[in-house]
């Protein structure tokens, strides 16, 4: 290790190392982006992609970031923007769950979707995605369903799990789930012009008391549509809260529920 660090000192900018220089070594020391950014990370220097991270984020709380696994449980409206925005953020390793693939529908919202990728499984399209905006980042796609019977294989060592569902019975197995492995989870729904943010933290029972009076059927989405804005708001307050969680810093939705209304342009918080 101890040429690749003295390449990457002799490369870098003070404490930034440029993207060339990252490059460079990894081609010159036969390692993958990710083992070039462990190195960088984990003797105080700063991959250059991080440099407006710095006054909200320190070098240490990269490093932690970068060690981090989080779960992103669909891949769709809210789960675009969130896979975007963790990757942006330097979450070293993401596990991406959704069965589904894009459909004409998808368009006017969901972040990964293209004209291109329609009939593409989205999966798949979060990890071209991440590749393109942040190597570093190692991205485990999962093609299939969540439930309570696969749950606890599929978020095996992860640290935080981060809700981007659009069905409010496989949202409570997934709580169900996160509970019985003692994990963090960042809940978020949204409708139309509204949306809704809440973290659970083990032994909480946050999501069950917000869908307590839940009738089965279609969420609230199926009858007030999404429109572009909308999970682009949410997701960005899911992801807040995830990075809180993962550094332990600043005040998290513990115990409480942010309620989003674009179109009065409000936001409430109740206690759950």
């Amino acid at each position: 290790m101890e040429p690749l660090l003295d390449y990457l000192l002799a490369g870098a900018d003070g404490d930034l190392v440029p993207w060339r220089v990252q490059q460079a070594a990894m081609e010159k020391y036969g390692c993958s982006c990710a083992q070039v950014e462990e190195a960088i990370l984990s003797n105080g220097l700063l991959p250059a992609r991080y440099q407006r991270n710095r006054q909200a984020i320190t070098t240490a709380g990269q490093l932690t970031l970068f060690r981090s696994r989080v779960a992103v449980i669909g891949c769709g409206g809210l789960g675009g923007y969130i896979i975007e925005q963790l990757a942006r953020l330097g979450i070293g390793q993401l596990v991406v769950i959704d069965p589904d693939v894009f459909e004409e529908h998808n368009l006017n919202r969901q972040l990964l979707s293209s004209m291109a990728d329609l009939g593409r499984a989205k999966v798949e399209a979060a990890v071209v995605r991440v590749g393109a905006i942040n190597p570093a980042v190692t991205v485990s796609p999962l093609e299939m369903s969540f439930n309570a019977a696969n749950g606890r294989e599929l978020l095996q060592g992860v640290d935080v799990v981060i809700d981007g569902l659009d069905s409010i019975s496989v949202r409570l197995e997934l709580a169900d789930v996160c509970t019985a492995l003692a994990m963090p989870l960042v809940h978020g729904a949204i409708g139309g012009w509204y949306g809704q943010v809440a973290t659970q933290f083990p032994g909480e029972m946050t999501i069950e008391n917000s869908y307590a009076n839940w009738v089965e059927g279609k969420g609230v989405e199926q009858q007030l549509g999404n429109p572009a804005f909308t999970p682009a708001v949410v997701a960005s307050l899911q992801v807040a809260e995830a990075c809180k969680v993962l550094l332990r810093e600043g005040q998290t939705l513990r115990c409480r529920k942010l309620l989003i209304d674009l179109l009065a342009m409000e936001i409430h918080e109740i206690g759950m």
